[in-house]
């Protein structure tokens, strides 16, 4: 007879509700049902799940998944190789960062200063303004640009940290979102695309609905955006820029 999908839910740390919206984007519909009509589930439809939540651990949201699985030509051990691989990159990164912490505790302890070269090694060759030429160049001439500089001219260093840690938390958040499965055109996505907006508007120039599907747009187009958000949650650039049309189209 299978499994119930309370014992899924159990074997797999997932909700039962969770695996009732599975089956009904069709992504994990399972195999059998008992007679008085309710889900069992077989050994391959487990299979499949430990597919289904090995990418979603790695970000991928679920239309991708279901994509990638239910292409008639994948190797079932295709799919384990490429998930081995994305999972040994992501453990060697956080390891690396770790270590990194580790050594700015030990540091701290032992009273020893490191130099810039050891605190940012870490990060490495990443240069957070090697953009900024080219920023002037294409959009120089806008007052958006003015409106950005002259704001920015009078931020601080803490400020500074202060508005990155905010941006990165709401990427987070955003990245969240999509880790749980929920459709970019969803309340809270699109809840999530405004604040997105309203950050920008409040820090650095007045953004409109239509400028900011501008940008949603560019992050998915312009690889070096779309590597940012990629290295936040896989999915995630593609997943911002609907929820930033949605969102704009919610406020139409």
């Amino acid at each position: 007879m299978g499994y119930s999908v309370g014992q899924v839910a159990g074997f797999a740390g997932v909700t039962v509700r969770t695996l009732h919206h599975y089956d009904e984007i069709g992504l994990l519909t399972p195999g059998g049902r008992s007679h008085a009509g309710h889900r069992r589930y077989g050994d391959d439809d487990l299979d499949r799940l430990q597919q289904i939540l090995f990418y979603r651990e790695l970000g991928f949201p679920l239309d991708e998944v279901a994509v990638l699985l239910d292409d008639p030509d994948a190797d079932p051990r295709a799919h384990l190789r490429r998930q081995h691989e994305l999972l040994t990159a992501r453990i060697a990164r956080l390891q690396e960062m770790a270590a990194a912490v580790e050594t700015a505790m030990e540091a701290k302890k032992m009273g020893i200063n490191l130099t810039p070269e050891e605190k940012f090694e870490v990060f490495g060759d990443h240069d957070p303004e090697q953009y900024a030429d080219e920023v002037e160049r294409r959009w120089g001439d806008t007052e958006a640009y003015r409106e950005s500089r002259r704001r920015s001219a009078s931020y601080t260093k803490d400020d500074w940290k202060r508005i990155n840690d905010e941006f990165a938390e709401l990427h987070a958040r955003v990245g969240d979102l999509l880790a749980r499965g929920l459709p970019a055109d969803s309340r809270e996505a699109m809840d999530g695309a405004e604040e997105h907006r309203l950050f920008i508007a409040r820090y650095h120039y007045t953004c409109s609905h239509e400028l900011h599907t501008c940008l949603g747009r560019m992050y998915v187009d312009d690889a070096r955006f779309t590597a940012f958000y990629e290295a936040i949650r896989p999915g995630l650039a593609v997943y911002l820029r609907d929820a930033i049309l949605a969102n704009a189209a919610r406020n139409g």
